[in-house]
């Protein structure tokens, strides 16, 4: 009895040493799914220990019942991590961009070029620029073309990149004098009434709202209606737009970026159905609600835009479907044949740099609209 209150203490000390690193290193990981099975791995072998110090296994029914009731215990405690760990191994289509290879004057930079220098040139005064990270390489090549040679940093210089709902947070903040996104939501408009703002928009070039599923998917093609019916929750299963049997998972994004409000516009007075959510670790191993992610299951269907799919992400296990029978093309956005072709803007909120004008009429010039097509997107006037 002696040796098991010693060994107790022992144990429970030694837990509270390792364990309790183990338990900060999971929550600060995000690993938080693998406490339970640590907390099971620590039962078993305190248990087993105790017993062997007491000679508690000297019938072979004992062993046997201490080994089946440890392989359950140990094998219910895994069933989470390692649902964990196979979704985290199915890809999503967040976080696989590596912008640096868009930034200004960088040296493996992508960015698009003119084949002479631009007309208009800015030395002082740089208007502070934001915009939506699948717009970057756009006006970074702006910036290339027009601003002074040195280093803009992406999170901290004149020119930064964020996503949408940042971007237009910092121009109605005054933190820049203008972004290049899509345009705002209801919400973003209200912000900047509020402020005694308005948001001025300026078209510079076009893009296609596109619905992208698994590679493996047999389905190529959905009606606007279809698409519209998925996201008000009236259709559900694969096999009403001739697929598989198979429920449909339709993934969203988080209110106000670029692209949700793209859906909410193409829904008009269609209810969406609510977000699929999932609880996320944030800071201190606290648990936040988040809209999920998109992830790359056989079943799911999710939405982005044509360049930032297929130009920066490039990822070969999704493909991206036809609208109403039409492909997503540079050609079909050109001819308005693809039916959910939107044009994107240089947005303003009243700054009072001199510049933000001179730059904004040097964008929607011939040069400007040149680096458009260059960089792959579709111009508002043809170069």
């Amino acid at each position: 009895m002696a040796a098991t209150i010693i060994f107790t203490v022992v144990f429970l000390i030694a837990l509270l040493f390792f364990g309790g690193f183990g338990l900060l290193y999971l929550l600060f990981t995000g690993q938080f799914h693998y406490i339970p099975l640590m907390i099971a791995a620590f039962v078993v072998l305190y248990v087993w220990i105790v017993m062997m110090i007491n000679h508690s296994f000297h019938t072979k029914q004992r062993k046997k019942v201490f080994g089946i009731s440890a392989a359950v215990i140990l094998v219910c405690a895994s069933v989470w991590p390692i649902y964990q760990a196979y979704k985290d191994s199915i890809p999503t289509m967040s976080a696989e961009v590596d912008i640096y290879y868009y930034e200004p004057f960088g040296d493996d930079s992508q960015i698009a070029e003119l084949d002479e220098p631009a007309t208009l040139q800015l030395q002082d005064q740089l208007p502070r620029v934001d915009g939506a990270t699948a717009l970057y390489p756009l006006y970074a090549s702006f910036v290339q073309a027009v601003y002074p040679e040195k280093e803009y940093n992406p999170y901290d210089s004149e020119v930064m990149v964020n996503k949408t709902p940042e971007a237009y947070k910092n121009l109605i903040d005054g933190n820049v004098d203008m972004i290049v996104a899509l345009g705002p939501s209801d919400w973003q408009i209200r912000m900047a009434e509020q402020k005694g703002l308005k948001l001025e928009l300026t078209p510079i070039g076009r893009e296609a709202f596109v619905f992208f599923v698994n590679q493996k998917n047999p389905v190529n093609s959905l009606e606007l209606e279809q698409i519209q019916n998925i996201y008000a929750g009236k259709i559900t299963n694969w096999k009403e737009v001739g697929g598989k049997d198979e429920s449909i998972r339709a993934f969203q994004r988080p209110a106000d970026s670029g692209s949700q409000t793209a859906l909410e516009r193409l829904m008009g007075d269609i209810p969406i159905m609510e977000a699929p959510e999932e609880n996320v670790p944030e800071g201190m191993g606290g648990i936040i609600k988040e809209v999920s992610k998109y992830r790359n299951y056989k079943n799911a269907i999710g939405y982005t835009f044509r360049y930032y799919s297929t130009e920066m992400v490039g990822n070969d296990q999704i493909k991206l479907l036809a609208v109403d029978g039409v492909e997503p093309t540079k050609e079909t956005i050109r001819s308005d044949e693809y039916p959910i072709s939107s044009e994107f803007y240089v947005v303003t909120a009243g700054t009072k740099n001199p510049n933000v004008e001179r730059f904004i009429e040097w964008i929607v010039s011939a040069q400007g609209q040149e680096l458009v097509e260059k960089v792959g997107y579709v111009p508002v006037k043809q170069p």
